[in-house]
């Protein structure tokens, strides 16, 4: 893997899986699938919230998908989704290990 890849950890305060598997099935193209450019996806509960990793090839990966899918779907609403924005942390990758 190109050492360009990029992180991101989105963390939604109060969510739960049910707002996940609604979330993920409006921006995601299919069960078991991820998003063009996207090499990595892990959801799970953590404290307080829900916790979402992605890795993808590159920054423009990344931002071709919150910028074209993610976004304007989250802001057209998505029945059953998260209630809210979540608390964003991107990490410009320095390795990534299968």
């Amino acid at each position: 893997m190109a050492s360009t890849a990029y992180g991101v950890v989105h963390f939604f305060p109060g969510g739960t899986k049910e707002q996940y598997e609604a979330s993920i099935a409006a921006v995601h193209p299919g069960e078991g699938r991820l998003p063009e450019g996207q090499v990595f996806h892990a959801g799970g509960a953590s404290a307080g919230g829900w916790t979402i990793m992605a890795v993808h090839e590159s920054k423009e990966s990344w931002e071709k998908f919150r910028d074209g899918i993610l976004m304007p779907r989250m802001q057209a609403g998505i029945e059953g989704g998260f209630a809210s924005p979540p608390e964003e942390t991107v990490v410009d990758l320095y390795k990534v290990m299968p």
